[in-house]
């Protein structure tokens, strides 16, 4: 009986020292290294610069540690005029800086045009999602950031 129980508590053991490390790696991967977030705010910076005007701020990064966007580090960065927010990082596919503006506007605009229809038609509860799939949409068309036509 004594030899049964000293298994079974060290079996019990080493499953909670198990789920202990598991519990410290996860939080671990959930932080975001400081080196790489100053890396993508100052390369966003000189983005800016280059494509747009002083009208767009840097607000904050972005550590994507799940895999839901195409990036791992994004700055976060706000037009002060009309408040879009979108995103400045760097794409490993093309290995340059882009941004997510054209498509961010596009997606304000649309909704802000669809809205009236969609309440009219089914009331104020109902919610609406305009979501544009491609991110990049802006430089595969080479639409100019100051000047987005729509």
């Amino acid at each position: 009986m004594k030899q049964f129980l000293k298994i079974m508590l060290s079996i019990l053991g080493v499953i909670l020292i198990g789920i202990g490390i598991l519990v410290v790696l996860f939080l671990l991967e959930m932080k975001p290294d400081k080196d790489k977030e100053e890396k993508v705010r100052i390369q966003a910076e000189q983005y800016l610069k280059e494509h747009f005007n002083d009208n767009f701020e840097i607000y904050d990064t972005l550590y994507d540690n799940m895999g839901n966007f195409s990036f791992e580090y994004a700055a976060k960065v706000r037009d002060k005029k009309s408040n879009i927010e979108f995103f400045v990082y760097y794409d490993d596919e093309t290995k340059q800086m882009v941004d997510t503006y054209i498509a961010d506007k596009w997606e304000k605009d649309l909704k802000s045009e669809i809205r009236p229809f969609v309440e009219e038609s089914f009331g104020e509860t109902t919610d609406l999602i305009v979501y544009f799939s491609n991110d990049n949409i802006g430089r595969e068309l080479a639409i100019d950031p100051l000047k987005p036509k729509l």
